[in-house]
């Protein structure tokens, strides 16, 4: 993989970049390749986006996935508008394998089991980020991996707007939240199968409709998830190929839920195929399948309202809190002032707070065929107490216990773009062990 990466980048230097995020415990990189048509430089106004696959070492079809999106999005490039537009505006960072140390000792057609699941310390990097709704005394949250430290390091350095985690074991797109104030986490034991019978309470984001949309996004345009079939006898079926996370089966410490909360980083799940490492014979039907979801999928982060915060002189205002109005769970603007958040078509109020400006309310209209451009410009003021959006210090985040906003409920159950994307051409065309 190392060598494939490298070989790309260096063919195609002015849509790629390869950078390392950190390495693993055995001392494997841990690999970024950006596409974009400025893959070195972060494009003012325009959102940056992630897929991180193979954090389970033996689901192996999200990783051969991204290498099989590089080459696809490179070569489209010059002959495919919609990549081209996609590329354009867009900066997409894939992460193939955020556990390398795992995936060496997996095998290929094990479609079961978890051989190679954890990294090399025997964590599940999917039980280890900081939560929200954490339980005291959990080893696997606690004690942090170089692999999820990485992660975290990463996704506080780039204000990424969307994200997919890319899993294998089941076909589905789950969507946060994961866990619940009352959720049981499976330690991997043989017991771990009761998880594939287990229904639990709906856990609900205060952006469920957008979660719901983002998950819909990439099933409904995948042949075969979009139907809600069980991989086999006894395991659950879809409707509509999407789940609540906590509906599914509850766990601590997962990474989409680490996300949304603590970056405002709207992360699904994305469950990709039924056997979790199967022969390469079969990865150019995967590829066929998840092809078009894939893109698609991404092109979302231009979906809702993006714009600057500055103040009287036209400075960017960094590190101002916004808000949508009763959805709680905030986000920040970047060094640039720039901010994004994605939402459906509707009427909104957005809130803005920065320390020594007076906070602000915005009215504004999201609709279908293209983001909102919103400009805020912040006034002055001499005292201001910032703590109405609640959000997390830097020094609280890198010790892993940051909150959401104070007055988060929990609910159980870039510059205008120069154009309106084109259609896609492209588009003619027994478990003992936990999924995600």
């Amino acid at each position: 993989m190392t060598k494939y990466l490298r070989t790309t980048s260096s063919r195609y230097p002015n849509l790629t970049a390869l950078y390392s995020i950190g390495k693993s415990v055995q001392g494997r990189d841990l690999w970024v390749m950006v596409v974009s048509a400025s893959p070195y430089e972060h494009m003012i106004g325009k959102p940056d986006v992630k897929y991180v696959a193979n954090m389970h070492g033996n689901e192996a079809v999200g990783r051969e996935l991204m290498l099989h999106l590089i080459q696809y999005l490179v070569n489209s490039y010059s002959t495919d508008p919609y990549i081209k537009w996609l590329l354009d505006n867009t900066r997409i960072h894939l992460l193939p394998s955020m556990n390398p140390d795992g995936f060496e000792v997996s095998r290929e057609g094990q479609c079961d089991g978890g051989q190679g699941r954890y990294n090399a310390r025997g964590f599940d990097l999917n039980r280890n980020f900081p939560d929200y709704f954490k339980q005291a005394g959990d080893r696997n949250n606690k004690r942090g991996q170089p692999e999820t430290d990485a992660v975290k390091e990463w996704t506080s350095k780039i204000q990424f707007v969307l994200s997919g985690g890319l899993h294998g074991g089941a076909l589905v797109a789950s969507y946060p939240f994961d866990n619940t104030p009352n959720s049981r986490m499976c330690r991997s034991t043989p017991l771990c199968s009761v998880f594939q019978n287990y229904a639990s309470t709906p856990s609900l984001t205060p952006d469920d409709d957008v979660f719901k949309h983002l998950a819909l996004t990439y099933s409904t345009n995948h042949p075969v998830m979009s139907r809600g079939v069980a991989c086999k006898a006894g395991t659950p079926a879809f409707n509509r190929g999407i789940t609540n996370g906590a509906e599914w089966y509850p766990l601590t410490g997962g990474m989409q839920d680490f996300n949304y909360v603590w970056y405002g980083c709207m992360e699904v799940t994305l469950e990709l195929s039924c056997c979790k490492f199967p022969p390469a014979s079969e990865l150019p039907k995967f590829w066929e399948e998840n092809r078009v979801s894939l893109v698609k999928f991404l092109a979302e982060a231009h979906r809702g309202v993006h714009g600057f915060v500055m103040d009287e002189n036209g400075n960017p205002v960094e590190k101002a809190a916004l808000k949508v109005k009763g959805r709680d769970v905030g986000f920040q603007t970047t060094k640039y002032g720039e901010f994004w958040r994605i939402l459906l078509p509707g009427v909104y109020k957005l809130e803005v707070y920065a320390e020594g400006y007076l906070p602000r309310e915005v009215d504004l209209m999201v609709v279908e065929q293209h983001p909102t451009l919103l400009n805020v410009t912040l006034h002055p003021a001499k005292t201001l107490d910032t703590t109405g959006l609640g959000l997390a210090s830097t020094d609280t985040i890198l010790e892993g216990s940051a909150f959401p906003p104070h007055t988060f409920i929990y609910v159980p159950t870039a510059p205008l773009r120069s154009s309106v994307p084109p259609s896609p051409l492209f588009l003619a065309d027994t478990v003992l062990f936990p999924s995600k």
